[in-house]
Formats: C-alpha cells, structure tokens, sequence
C-alpha cells in the first residue's frame, strides 16, 4: 500500500506531502489542473524515464520520493539486491536535475533506475484510459490470464531456453563433426606423444638435481677423498694436530684454571673432526661413479626438453598440460557424443512439453471463468446482453510462453457475433470493456497477493449515468481488498470514494502551481456539485451532491480520510 508521496519542485508543484490510507480515492480537478501529475510523480519514482522538462521552472532539481509498505514477496529481491528488506516501510527516491540527469535511492541506499522499475511490479498497477488498446496484444492478452489464473510461467521459459540450448548444442555438433573429429585425432596424437614421456609432477626438480649430482660425480669424490686425508688419513691431518694440542695443555692445566676454556673447545672440535671423517668415510665407500645411470637421465632429460621446446612450455609444465589435453579431449568427446545430446535434446523437449501441457490445461480452465466474470461486469456497465470471451489459438511452433496465444472477443450487446476486441468500434465501450477487465483481474490481483495498490486514470472515461455510479460501486467494492486511486471526472465516481483529494491550479507572482488537498464535509459536497453543474453552483446542484454522497457512503463503513500537508507554493 502507498503510504506517502512527497514532490519539491515537480512540473508546477512547488513542494507538496500526501499522506495516503487503506481503501477508495479519488482525485479529481478542473480540465488542466494537473489531475495526472500524482501519477506522473509516481511513475518516476517507479523508474519510467525522466528528462529535465519535470523540473520546475527556475529550480535546481525535482525531487520524488515515494513510501510503501514493504511487500512481502519483494523482501528476497531486496535482500538479494543489497537493500534492507527487514523494514517495514519501502522508500523509493528519485531526483532529476535541471540537465536531466537522474539519481535514485531504495531505502537511503543508492539504487539504479532499473531496480525502481524492478520493485514497481509488487507496488502498484496503473490502468489508463487507453488500457484496452494493451488488451489487443496477445502478450499483454495473455500475461491477463496468467495472472487471473495464478499461474507462474518462468518454469516454461526456462525449460524452452533448455530446449533450444540442447537443439543448438546438437546442431552445432552435427555441423562440425568433421572439424571436431580433426580437433580430437589432434589431441589424441599430442597426448599419445606427452604420455610415452610420462612426466610425473615432480620429476623434473628431482631428476635435475639427481643428474647435477652425477655429471659432477668425480669432482665430489676427489674432494672428499682431499678432505678426509686431511683431517684424519694424511701424515700431518688435523685430528693428530688437534689431539698433540690438546695433550699439551692439559699437562699444565692443573697449574692454571684460565686454560679449561681453551680445553674444553679443542675437546669439542676433537669429537667434531672424527664425525666430520666418519661422514666422509661413509660418503666414499658408498658413492660410485654410474655412467649407465648418467646416460639414462641425459636421454630422460633430453626427451623433457624436446617435448617442451615443440609444444613451447617450460618442461616443468609438460605434466600439466598433458592434463589438460585430456580434460580437452573429455570435453570434446562430450560435445561430439551425437547420440547424448540427442538424448540431451528429446530429455529437454520432453519436460517442456510437460509444463506447457500443465499451463494450456490451466489456462483452458481459466479462460471461461474469466470470460463469466468480464461478462458479469458488463452486464453493470451499460452492456446488457454483452459477451465476453477469450480464445486461445494453438500456435504453429511451440514459444517461451507455451503452446497457445490468447485473444479477447467482445459482443456488446445481445444477439451480436463476439469479435476482436480491436475491431469495437465504440470509444466508450472499450473503456467500459476495458474498465470490467481491470476490475476482475485486479480484484483476483488484490486476492492473490499482487500489487496493493491500484490506479486508474481516466479510465472511466466515455460512461455516464448510471453506468458511473456502477463504476464508482466497483471501484468501491475493489477498494476494500486493495488500496485503490482514481483520476476521475464523474461525480457519481467521487461521490463513491473514501478518500476525495482535489487538484487546483493557481497563478501568483508571475507563476503558475498546482496544489492538491483533501476535501470533507461541506468542500467535498461543493467539489461534487462542481463536477454536476460547473462552477456556478446553485442549491439544486449541491442537494444533488449531498444526495450522491450520502448514497456512495450507504454502500461501505468510510475509511481514514486522506491528510496532506501543503507548503507554500510559488
């Protein structure tokens, strides 16, 4: 439900706050009073596309912001989005400066026009006075039925989308078997080549310290063999020197204390020496020279590096791309595998078959009794006799939305042949039609959780009589399931409403604005004598008036009355 709408420097109006409740409103005004710019406003703040023109003259910027109670099916999206979903309230802003650049908010947080058209679905449905012309396209014709029975397409469009995915892979695979076939005897050759190489992942780091060890194998081997005579095999070696040293000292130890330390380190550099040659000694007694594991490793080494020269990668990276040839050729095999993606393809016709089937079965359901209750509605509007009817037509290839199109006939009165709606030729009968179709649906709509707000401009437009007190009983009726706004001329529509907000323009200052305020009592009696005789009124005309709201206020208990808060315009 719309809670608030606020305006600053919008078209004409200079700042303005309305306050809105449950229930029936109606807004009504002299001819070009600006009886459309609350829609207007709301429009933009919804995301429909703004320009510099809706900014008052002089000002910087025009300024909207719109408050809604937070829907309960947009909550996910908004969460999802990055916005707060957890308030009560949604606040919608937007704000267009005098170069026509636009900015907006959800919730404080900035926000792309875009996301405001995204929200605008599960706030508000505006109807206008041309709504029948949507009712002669089979989308929109369509989209109405869907609604009215519940139904949730996108599991249709997904499975066509599937559909024609697999057909696409399957006839793309058809058509390049040849160049798959090459690609794949391709793969297969380099791989064959690579794994008779079978690198391991670490072999090479391993393999080249291995093949670093024995090309310098002698070189390792006479330098052990100088180090151990050195220390402990030569006439004069560094073990004997050490222990001659050590003896000296620890002869006249005794004498002086100062010299422990001096004995202590030769002691430990004696025990260090004779690990140092047992470490050698072992070393040369186990190391050999193998020039038959030398020439291996120089052939293993070669073969890594002629493969990594051909394919141009460092030979440390043949395991990996030997891997990934194979999920290459795994990948390739899948694409080429005819009959799985034939298999693929008839899976995927077959469960779209099944849930266009589910939604033709629905909609065969849903079609006559949406056609009984438009019908109903006509026989209100001045239609006695009238027929409704929708037709769904088998369509040569299945689409996204299914297997049938929709289109509405219309006979408008009894005895006549049901036709196309575009072919009335009655002004004033496509409003009335069109005015029975949005009040059906919408009160489905209002049942079945749609949007809680409902707006109807001008859509009353062409009736009279007493078809407008029906039309205003409907609309009445309408708001005591969803929150419902009327831009109206017909007294008999006011008069049915719970709320009654007047658009009045006025020249001061060299300027031209344009005010909106609620009207009760003896201003909402005066409003509708207006919208009877003119402005002159006489006392006939606001007995009339007084007599009209009387009878609008028999039909339903009033609900809260509008409030608006109104600043000074300029």
């Amino acid at each position: 439900m719309l809670r608030r709408l606020s305006l600053r420097d919008f078209v004409i109006v200079s700042e303005l706050e309305l306050d809105f409740g449950p229930g029936f409103a109606v807004l009504t005004g002299e001819t070009g009073a600006g009886k459309s710019i609350l829609i207007d406003a709301l429009q933009l703040a919804l995301g429909s596309r703004g320009d510099a023109g809706v900014v008052r003259e002089g000002a910087a910027r025009a300024e909207i912001t719109a408050e809604f109670d937070t829907p309960a099916a947009l909550q996910p999206w908004l969460e999802e989005a990055g916005f707060d979903g957890e308030a009560e309230t949604l606040l919608l802003r937007r704000v267009i400066d005098a170069q026509g650049k636009s900015r907006a908010w959800i919730n404080g947080s900035p926000a792309t026009v875009a996301q405001l058209r995204e929200s605008a679905d599960s706030l508000l449905d505006i109807h206008g006075q041309h709504a029948w012309q949507g009712l002669t396209r089979a989308p929109s014709v369509r989209a109405l039925l869907d609604g009215y029975a519940g139904l949730d397409t996108a599991p249709l469009a997904r499975a066509y989308e599937d559909w024609k995915l697999a057909a696409e892979r399957l006839d793309a695979a058809q058509n390049r078997s040849a160049d798959l076939l090459r690609e794949r005897e391709r793969l297969a050759w380099q791989i064959g080549e690579v794994d008779r190489l079978s690198p391991g992942a670490d072999e090479w780091d391993e393999m080249n310290a291995e093949h670093q060890r024995l090309s310098h194998g002698q070189s390792l081997l006479d330098a052990a063999r100088l180090a151990l005579d050195a220390l402990s095999e030569a006439e004069q070696n560094a073990e004997s020197l050490t222990a001659s040293a050590l003896d000296q000292l620890e002869k006249v130890l005794d004498f002086d204390a100062e010299l422990q330390p001096a004995v202590d380190t030769l002691r430990s550099v004696q025990a260090q020496l004779q690990d140092a040659s047992h470490s050698l000694s072992t070393y040369l007694h186990g190391t050999e020279l193998d020039p038959e594991r030398m020439q291996q490793l120089d052939e293993r080494v070669s073969a890594w590096l002629t493969l990594a020269r051909r394919y141009r990668r460092p030979p440390a990276e043949l395991p990996a791309l030997l891997q990934q040839w194979r999920d290459e050729l795994q990948a390739l095999d899948a694409a080429g595998d005819l009959q799985a993606l034939e298999q693929a393809l008839a899976q995927a016709r077959q469960a779209f078959d099944k849930e266009a089937r589910r939604i033709s079965a629905a909609r065969a359901a849903a079609a006559p009794k949406l056609a009984a209750a438009v019908t109903q509605a006509m026989q209100q509007l001045g239609m006695a006799g009238g027929a409704f009817e929708i037709n769904l037509l088998a369509q040569a290839q299945p689409q996204s939305f299914g297997l049938e199109s929709a289109e509405f006939l219309v006979a408008g009165h009894a005895g006549s042949t049901p036709r196309p709606l575009a072919k009335i030729a009655s002004g004033g009968e496509l409003s009335r039609i069109a005015l029975a179709i949005a009040v059906t649906t919408c009160q489905q709509d209002g049942a079945s959780g749609g949007a809680g707000t409902l707006i109807f401009d001008e859509i009353d437009a062409g009736v009279g009589g007493a078809v407008a007190e029906t039309v205003g009983r409907l609309m009445k009726q309408l708001g005591r399931t969803a929150q419902v706004l009327a831009v109206t001329h017909l007294p008999q529509v006011a008069a049915c409403a719970d709320q009654h907000l007047v658009v009045a323009k006025a020249f001061a200052e060299g300027r031209t604005s344009s005010d909106v305020r609620p009207v009760v009592g003896e201003a909402r009696v005066a409003e509708i004598a207006r919208m009877l005789g003119g402005e002159r009124l006489s006392s006939t005309s606001i007995a009339h008036a007084q007599e009209m709201l009387d009878s609008g206020a028999a039909l339903a208990a009033r609900q809260p009355a509008v409030r608006a808060t109104r600043k000074a315009g300029t």
